[in-house]
Parts: C-alpha cells; structure tokens; sequence
C-alpha cells in the first residue's frame, strides 16, 4: 500500500466516525397525523431536534406556545422577517408561520439531525434552499380518511372546511417533488414512526451524504 493509499484510508475511515446530521422535513396535507407523529417521536425519547414553527394563527385551546408552536402577533412575525431570522416563511389558511433559522442551524452545529413539520408550500422552498434536505410527504391511506380526519377535529367552519379540502387536493399532486412518502393509517402510527425513523438512519449511512450548509 502506497502512503497515498494510506492517507485516504484514514481519511475513509475519519468520516466514518463523524457526526452525520440530517435536516428532516415532515411534511403533508392538513389532517394527515403530522403533529401525531412528531409527538410519539418525541415520547421515544429520541436524539432529534425537533424545530418549533412561529405562526401569527391563535392558539387552540389544546396546544401550548413553545411546544406546539411559537405564537406571535403580526407585528412580531414581521419584526422576524425584516431580522433574517426566519429560514422561510408562507402565508397558510390566511396565517403566517414560519421556521427559526437560528434553532436550525444551532442544532445542526450540535451534531443533531433536525426536524421540521411544514406545509407543502414551504418544504418546496427548503428544497430550494437545502437540497439535500430529506423531504418525507406524510399521506393518509385515502381521502375519505383525511376528510374523515379533518371533520372529527372540529376546529374549523364549513367553509374553512372546504378550503382545506381543495388544498389537500392539490397538495396530493406534488407528491412526486418529495424524496419519500409514508402512509399513515389508521391506528398504526407506531409503524408510521418507525418508518420515518428508518428513513433518517438510512440517509445517515448515504456514502454521498453531505452536511447542511444554511
């Protein structure tokens, strides 16, 4: 073996050992079981970062700033895009949301593979800031099931309703711009989790992996 040779052994050898961080985007109609599944990810106790959303849309009586979201005024969120603080931000259902860029690159510096639940919309403005971000479409087995999902919620009007319907439509048709999708059935979401989970660790082993650079 050549000392050239040698040199690039060890050099194989350096990346394998290194931290291999992940941006994960999760992402997927409304109703799909995106929250769900981040949810029991997080009672696993997994090593994730799991990425906060600042939204400008009130709060629902279940959910908790901080946790589920950042809620903030109109005025604020502003503040936050004049600052660059926000890594891309869209109108959704007439509200703003938007993800902290700081938290992202923070926890990617850590080592940490990072996790961010966003619309459609926005997971194609991640793919054309990040493009190697993993993008993981979440999708219900039909959509009988994810109408039936979005009415047993009772958190919106009729006609709000209808909106999300015909957005969820649409949304479906971008299917082919993700790396993966997974099908969340009914009472399965353990198995959901575990698929997701398995994409992640898959990526990490990718010989052409490359880090996130924001």
């Amino acid at each position: 073996m050549t000392i050239e040779n040698r040199e690039q052994v060890v050099e194989i050898y350096q990346r394998l050992n290194e931290e291999k961080p992940v941006l994960v985007v999760l992402s997927g109609p409304s109703g799909v079981g995106k929250d769900a599944t981040l949810e029991l990810m997080k009672r696993r106790d997994l090593p994730f970062h799991f990425v906060v959303t600042a939204t400008t849309r009130p709060r629902r009586p279940n959910e908790a700033d901080g946790v589920d979201y950042h809620f903030v005024s109109v005025g604020e969120f502003a503040e936050m895009i004049d600052a660059g603080e926000l890594l891309e931000y869209a109108v959704v259902y007439g509200d703003y949301k938007g993800i902290p860029k700081k938290h992202v690159r923070d926890a990617l510096a850590s080592g940490k593979d990072v996790v961010l639940r966003i619309d459609v919309q926005g997971a194609a403005t991640i793919r054309s800031l990040i493009p190697n971000a993993v993008t993981i479409f979440l999708a219900a087995e039909s959509e009988e099931k994810l109408i039936q999902r979005l009415r047993e919620r009772k958190t919106e009007s009729p006609d709000n309703l209808k909106m999300r319907f015909a957005t969820a439509r649409q949304e479906m048709g971008r299917l082919n711009e993700f790396n993966y999708v997974v099908v969340n059935r009914e009472d399965e979401l353990d198995k959901t989790v575990d698929q997701v989970i398995s994409i992640i660790h898959a990526e990490k082993c990718r010989v052409d992996w490359t880090p996130v650079v924001l």
